[in-house]
């Protein structure tokens, strides 16, 4: 067994890195896994890393919502029946048990139909809880998504009850749960594994893979071994101009605030209503994530670190109150300055925006993004004075749908651009 890779690293965008801004290990993104996704845990039980992913014995979700400050607890029963609906402290706060009995047309959608030509895209339950379920789960404005791939995650999840649907986050990082046993698994079983071998052509004799032209130099595949080409799809299109991908995308915005959570602090909170989706705690940092985050990727860098730290990007509630990540006895409105808070040694609160686009970034673009340093907090001296913050930008192209920016589509008969409104009404999805 052979195994190429093009980048200097192994695991792809599932990796781990030293920031050398923050000066800590973080995730290249923060990922959940709900504990239904079989694929997953056969995996890390076939390396050796079954004990990597971590998160509560019970399935548990907890929201807070920045316009009206109320929080809240998801907590699904356990076994297939969904006895919790039934119950006002378990369910989504302003819903009855009626309401949850218009998800059944999800179980079973017809190929081709958006989620909102079968759900009601509106009231409580839709923007506490599938909305930002979905959103996560496709990583596209869940309306227009397509309805059987989110069928598809929802049967193997929350239709199953508790059980299915515990969060689950690799521990201590994405990089010592699946990608650093992965290659001591390949390695003790006689694998070579090549970094920074990018493969540049294939070749095919009647209809089957025959060679692979890489950096260094051919490769031939003989009739009975099988090759698995794992690539994103304008690299896989090159490679096998005849196949079928995705051609529009979305991105996805990563935030990390170099300041330790209070202790207790939830290890995830859903955030209603506010810039980011989603906050993470951990050791000695708090992240967000916002998916589809295109409309976001175009905001300087120290605007888009207060955006985010702040919730909507005005008003007075900040990241640790509204996410429910700061003590109730009087938790800092701002990042502040005191030694002992996860800040760096000179008491400077550090941020790293880290944006994953689904498109292109040109040079200018970047450089854009790079310029500057973070102001985060109120102006003035003494403590919540303003911390300046430095920013990175980590650029990686994201192969989810949505419509590229600045691209033309020059490939169709005649020239000519597809149909807007037809585009408007087709699903948005990644399908297999």
């Amino acid at each position: 067994m052979e195994l190429s890779e093009a980048a200097a690293w192994a695991g792809g965008r599932c990796r781990s890195y030293v920031d050398p801004q923050l000066g800590m290990t973080i995730d290249n993104g923060n990922h959940l896994v709900l504990s239904g996704n079989q694929a997953v845990q056969a995996y890390l039980d076939q390396i050796g890393a079954g004990d990597r992913l971590a998160g509560p014995a019970m399935a548990a979700f907890d929201f807070a919502d920045v316009a009206t400050g109320a929080r809240w607890t998801l907590r699904p029963s356990e076994g297939p029946l969904p006895w919790w609906i039934f119950d006002s402290a378990r369910r989504v706060p302003g819903t009855r048990a009626a309401d949850y009995l218009s998800l059944l047309p999800l179980l079973a959608p017809r190929r081709g139909q958006r989620l909102d030509q079968i759900l009601r895209v509106k009231g409580a339950l839709w923007d506490k809880l599938m909305q930002p379920f979905l959103l996560a789960v496709l990583n596209t404005e869940p309306e227009a998504g397509a309805a059987d791939l989110a069928a598809a995650v929802l049967r193997e999840t929350l239709a199953k009850g508790g059980r299915a649907f515990r969060p689950r986050i690799a521990h201590p990082s994405l990089g010592a749960a699946f990608v650093e046993p992965a290659l001591t698994y390949l390695q003790a079983h006689g694998a070579a594994v090549r970094l920074g071998r990018r493969a540049r052509s294939l070749s095919f004799d009647d209809g089957r893979l025959a060679g692979a032209t890489f950096s260094d130099g051919d490769l031939l595949v003989g009739p009975d071994e099988q090759a698995i080409l794992a690539t994103p799809p304008w690299i896989a299109k090159e490679l096998v101009p005849d196949l079928t991908v995705p051609d529009e995308f979305r991105g996805i915005l990563n935030g990390h605030f170099k300041i330790a959570p209070p202790p207790g602090a939830a290890a995830m909170v859903g955030v209603v209503g506010g810039t980011a989706e989603w906050v993470f705690a951990f050791e000695g940092r708090i992240s967000v994530t916002v998916s589809g985050a295109d409309r976001l990727l175009d905001i300087e860098r120290e605007a888009l670190a207060r955006r985010l730290w702040r919730g909507r990007g005005q008003g007075p509630r900040p990241l640790d109150r509204h996410a429910g990540l700061a003590d109730r006895q009087g938790a800092p409105r701002h990042l502040r300055g005191d030694a002992g808070a996860g800040r760096s040694p000179a008491g400077r609160p550090h941020a790293l925006v880290q944006p994953v686009p689904g498109r292109r970034l040109d040079r200018h673009r970047i450089a854009r993004h790079n310029r500057g340093r973070a102001e985060i907090g109120p102006p003035g001296g003494g403590p919540g004075s303003r911390r300046q913050a430095r920013l990175g930008l980590r650029h990686v192209r994201h192969p989810l749908p949505a419509r590229p920016v600045g691209r033309r589509r020059r490939d169709r008969p005649g020239g000519r651009r597809p149909d807007a409104a037809a585009a408007r009404r087709r699903p948005l999805g990644v399908r297999a």
